[in-house]
């Protein structure tokens, strides 16, 4: 059985650490149980261009020095971190066993399972597994999650860790750490979403997510080539800039007054036109013909005026994600910057939730 902790156990302390294409993300959280959670502190590192690509990491050491900026600010203590794969580099497979296996029995199933469904030899690939509960109508059988990823894209994110002076204890996958963030903003909703169908838009800078959930489970994914970056080539070529001239002045707010209409409210309106797609995709493609609730996150998400335009040209309830709504703060966190920053931490504030498994 090849080991990973997909699933492992958590750590007394424990992180949520994101790299994505565009940033380095920490979250620290504490309480939970019969305690709310409360923000202890947070980091955003931004990456050069193109050093992550398409969630591969394309330079170690550009990442790992990111990484030590953001622990700098993010203060010391911490060690143990949970980090995730984006979806694309993991399968994941439910699966049927019988109940009463011991250990050792159900690794060796697992593994003969995974064997017909991941495209690479065995021992090339990281593999865990996760028993979810009864079969649902299959009295003595299991549900079983296993996932897989090919050994390189865990042993990358491992590596940037190490040499940050962190530890991996935990590998997840984004999608379902940002499921775990989701759960925390359902509650935000009226009867905390119950027997609703809500769509998460995750916008970032090259990939628009879409994903939707029908109470705690996810119904159907989609991914679609649209993101920030594309209204900062606007901002380079508009006003003769350099692509990381205009991403800081976008970042900044440091850009002449004709920006709001004549780029940011055109890309406001093609990332609607892009969500309506979404939504049409979703309905043809599933049994499903209304979505309830949308909720947007990622970096875009935070862009004055997007979840009233994303409301009028979908015609459903649309709010900007904050798992953090609700948590107190420690004295480190300005509540006003992580307000500001809550929709880009949804994978981050997933991989801290980790902590507190059981």
């Amino acid at each position: 059985m090849i080991e990973l902790p997909f699933f492992g156990a958590a750590a007394r302390q424990l992180a949520g650490l994101d790299i994505s294409s565009s940033s380095v993300k920490l979250v620290e959280l504490s309480g939970g149980d019969k305690e709310a959670y409360k923000v202890e502190r947070y980091a955003i590192e931004p990456l050069p261009r193109d050093v992550v690509a398409d969630g591969n990491i394309a330079n170690l050491e550009a990442v790992s020095e990111a990484l030590r900026r953001a622990l700098r600010r993010f203060g010391p203590g911490v060690r143990n971190v949970a980090m995730a794969l984006p979806a694309s580099s993991v399968i994941t497979k439910k699966i049927i066993l019988p109940a009463g296996l011991r250990e050792q029995e159900m690794e060796m199933a697992v593994e003969s399972e995974a064997n017909q469904y991941i495209p690479f030899a065995i021992d090339e690939v990281n593999l865990d597994f996760q028993v979810i509960g009864p079969a649902a109508g299959s009295p003595g059988e299991l549900e079983v999650l296993i996932a897989a990823s090919r050994k390189d894209k865990v042993e990358d994110r491992v590596a940037v860790a190490q040499a940050a002076g962190l530890k991996a204890t935990v590998i997840d996958v984004e999608s379902f750490a940002i499921e775990s963030a989701l759960e925390l903003v359902s509650r935000q909703l009226p009867s905390g979403g119950q027997d609703k169908v809500i769509g998460l838009i995750d916008v970032g800078a090259n990939v628009m997510n879409v994903g939707m959930f029908r109470n705690r489970q996810q119904v159907y994914v989609r991914e679609q080539a649209f993101g920030g970056n594309q209204l900062t080539q606007d901002i380079a070529r508009q006003y003769g800039m350099s692509v990381d001239e205009a991403e800081s002045a976008k970042r900044a707010d440091a850009l002449p007054d004709t920006y709001a209409r004549e780029l940011m409210r055109p890309f406001l309106d093609s990332l609607a036109l892009e969500v309506s797609r979404a939504l049409q995709f979703f309905f043809t493609s599933t049994q499903y013909n209304q979505v309830d609730h949308l909720v947007l996150a990622g970096g875009c998400a935070l862009m004055p005026g997007l979840a009233e335009i994303v409301a009028a040209r979908t015609q459903v309830e649309t709010i900007v994600g904050n798992p953090f709504a609700g948590m107190s703060v420690s004295s480190k966190v300005r509540p006003k910057n992580l307000l500001a920053d809550a929709p880009s931490l949804m994978v981050a504030c997933g991989l801290a939730l980790r902590r507190f498994d059981e």
